[in-house]
């Protein structure tokens, strides 16, 4: 591949993905605008679909228990702690940007979702007879945000490494395995819709804002630009990063 190509590329790459990040940033702003005024139509679909899906499962205690064990598997914590592990393995690896960037993605989600909560300031549903709780405000949901930037990270690092089988295997997994815990939060009674797509969108987002600072860069240290969803082509060819980490 050209220089000139490989520019064309990369600049198609981090355009569509500055663009999608922006237009992501705006919903999620407006979801959190909507909350804020509890804005009657949204306030409705969140109020029937909690009360219809905890109705539910008070009369279905095995869904309760399949829904906790969700939550408790998925939890954004098990996540980091993996996340966690593989920048140390990174480290001893010799790649310390790639373990830098898995850092900040995942903490740093943390950190975002965290402080959204506190600015919207939404209090979780009160339902009667609750089958499950949950400590702090609602919105955005973080174990939506969570499970979104936690299986994007792991894909975008452990992809070079699979077959292009199991790669699509591997992203359709993580995507069940998003809506599994958004899913099981709304059923838990924990969290409202909007909560769930406000964190699923600020995952998307918070993944994309990254990976463009990653791959910006990538080309100023010059590296070769790698597509967006195979992370670091020298993960799984061994080709060592330019100076020290």
């Amino acid at each position: 591949m050209t220089v000139r190509r490989a520019d064309r590329r990369l600049g198609l790459r981090l355009g569509l993905a500055l663009v999608a990040t922006f237009g992501l940033g705006l919903l999620f702003v407006l979801l959190a605008l909507l909350v804020r005024a509890r804005w009657n139509p949204l306030i409705r679909l969140d109020t029937t679909v909690a009360d219809s899906l905890h109705a539910y499962a008070l009369r279905n205690d095995w869904l309760v228990t399949a829904l906790e064990v969700v939550s408790h598997v998925f939890d954004p914590l098990v996540f980091r702690l993996v996340a966690t592990g593989l920048a140390v393995w990174l480290l001893t690896a010799g790649r310390s940007r790639l373990a830098a960037w898995t850092l900040v993605t995942t903490w740093g989600s943390a950190l975002l979702g965290a402080g959204l909560k506190l600015v919207v300031g939404r209090a979780r549903p009160d339902l009667v007879d609750a089958v499950s709780t949950a400590p702090g405000r609602s919105f955005p949901s973080g174990h939506a945000l969570g499970s979104v930037v936690g299986c994007g990270v792991l894909l975008l690092l452990l992809g070079p490494l699979l077959s292009r089988a199991w790669r699509v295997l591997a992203w359709v997994a993580g995507g069940v395995i998003v809506l599994l815990v958004g899913f099981a939060r709304v059923g838990l009674g924990v969290h409202y819709l909007t909560d769930v797509v406000a964190g699923w969108v600020l995952g998307i987002a918070w993944l994309a804002v990254t990976a463009v600072v990653f791959e910006a860069w990538r080309r100023d240290v010059g590296l070769p630009p790698s597509p967006a969803t195979e992370a670091e082509p020298e993960l799984a060819e061994g080709v060592p990063e330019p100076g020290v980490g």
